[in-house]
């Protein structure tokens, strides 16, 4: 039977963080909110390791950093990277940004399959209506416009079915069909022509504990392997090489794999001992191509774009869920601030891609500089703050950036504040009308020598200095990020207009 007669306020595409982000999002303010997602959950996805932006951010504004916990996921408190000129592996820990100190100075390696389930559950319990194996095969368009007014899916029986709704958000990742939907063009990025070629082995080595759940990132000759520790004994093994290479993986995505191992020492090292997992879920060799690119427009025509749908970056710094699931905060934003009739569309939106794309194009000029191989690692770290001009020494903002801090916003380095205001929204609201769905949210580091610098010192100070600063900080709105720009509603959940400033 033919579902004709639903009329939402927001159709979401795609079950992933992206997705899911934004769905709840928009819930939690009254919105009736569908999401389709062509596959029946779990179902695998690659990008497995998370930034701490993604953790005690955003997974805390949606209330399931609980069962997160309770999932048992391997704990990342850094990266190991063996790059540039240095010969021997460098790290970093995530405790030296002011930004990520203490409680929240982790993040973790998930198993894809377990993790988008989690956040996909907890949208359906704050009240989005999930549909899986929902295939959408085509837009809806107003009569003469451009305008997109619903979506027509397919569910599991082959039966089709029709939706409108004021806003269609696109989650549905790399492959979306719909990208040109808001009048852009994809853009492959200059730079970063790769292709990779990935698979998973039991029995790898781990480093010393407390680096043991860290992500290697070693470069080679051809290119340069992740080697992510998903348990104790089964790591996700990935090579990213040049296009050129793209025959050779074709016609042999295992031998690639395995002959790109052997040419780096520092991971053909680790897996000495490792099997490839060759039966279930993890036994598929597995391709990615032509993965760094940007839509030349984010919004349009009644459609957003979020997560791969709009851009993704080369996955050296692990990127891809921190810009989905940071869009999906934006995107949610803007579309409450619309329906609420707050805000114009041009303005909302303008925010929203404003942002987001001011945050992936920090990432993609800094990995344009980290590709130079004949760099010492102190180059990096005085790029990244030269770049992103956090403040603080070159080492604290290299981590800072790469943990997902650049943007600075509440939101994602400091959400308890929003998170207390929201519940208080959201209550406040459920006393006002009816509502499906819960509405409930839940509100030892070793330092060492790192990269031999002699700071270490001066950057704990500066991180007792930021906390110290944001315990006594207001109780106001943040500024703006951009000039002329918006600011996050006091709930996190909006946009407003800045604050008058006050006249000294």
């Amino acid at each position: 039977m033919s579902s004709d007669q639903d009329n939402v306020d927001v159709i979401v595409i795609g079950g992933g963080p992206g997705g899911s982000t934004v769905s709840t999002l928009l819930a939690k303010t009254g919105n009736k909110v569908i999401q389709l997602e062509k596959a029946k959950f779990p179902r695998y996805q690659i990008g497995e390791s998370l930034l701490p932006s993604t953790i005690h951010g955003v997974c805390k504004l949606l209330g399931v950093e609980e069962e997160l916990r309770e999932a048992s996921f391997v704990t990342k408190r850094g990266g190991i990277f063996r790059w540039g000129k240095n010969k021997e592996p460098w790290n970093f820990l995530f405790a030296i940004s002011p930004e990520f100190s203490n409680e929240a100075s982790y993040a973790y390696q998930v198993e894809r399959m377990k993790f988008d389930d989690i956040l996909l559950k907890n949208a359906a319990q704050n009240g989005v209506d999930v549909r899986q194996q929902a295939k959408v095969r085509e837009l809806i368009r107003g009569e003469g416009t451009d305008r997109v007014t619903g979506v027509r899916y397919e569910d599991a029986d082959g039966q089709s079915h029709s939706l409108s709704a004021t806003y269609v958000v696109d989650a549905s990742g790399n492959g979306s069909r719909f990208t040109s939907a808001p009048g852009g063009k994809r853009k492959n990025a200059d730079f970063f022509q790769n292709v990779a070629t990935f698979g998973y082995f039991e029995g790898g080595k781990r480093f010393d504990a407390p680096d043991s759940g860290n992500i290697l990132c070693a470069a080679f000759d051809h290119g340069w392997i992740w080697y992510i520790p998903l348990s104790d004994t089964l790591t996700s093994v990935g090579a990213v090489l040049d296009k050129s290479h793209l025959p050779e993986i074709s016609k042999d995505k295992e031998k690639a794999l395995l002959d790109s191992i052997d040419r780096c020492a520092i991971v053909k090292d680790m897996l000495s001992d490792a099997t490839r997992v060759t039966e279930g879920t993890y036994g598929e060799m597995r391709v990615r191509k032509d993965y760094s690119y940007s839509n030349s427009k984010f919004w349009g025509n009644g459609v957003v774009l979020v997560g791969d749908a709009a851009c993704f970056i080369d996955p050296v710094f692990s990127t891809g869920v921190h810009l989905a699931t940071y869009a999906g905060v934006l995107a949610a934003r803007s579309i409450n601030s619309v329906l609420s009739g707050a805000l114009s569309e041009e303005r909302a939106f303008g925010e929203f891609e404003g942002r987001y794309r001011r945050e992936y194009e920090v990432f993609y000029e800094f990995l344009s500089t980290f590709y130079d191989m004949e760099q010492e690692e102190d180059s990096y770290f005085w790029q990244a703050r030269r770049i992103s001009n956090l403040r603080g020494d070159d080492l604290s903002a290299f981590v800072s950036l790469i943990a997902g801090g650049y943007s600075g916003e509440q939101a994602l380095v400091n959400p308890e504040e929003i998170v207390e205001r929201f519940t208080a929204s959201t209550r406040a609201l459920a006393d006002a009308a009816e509502k499906t769905g819960s509405m409930h949210t839940d509100s030892g580091q070793r330092m060492g020598h790192l990269f031999g610098t002699e700071n270490v010192r001066d950057v704990m100070e500066e991180m007792n200095a930021f906390q110290a600063r944001g315990a006594e900080g207001s109780e106001g709105l943040e500024p703006p990020l951009l000039e002329g720009g918006l600011v996050p509603s006091r709930d996190g959940l909006a946009w407003a207009e800045p604050e008058p400033a006050v006249q000294g």
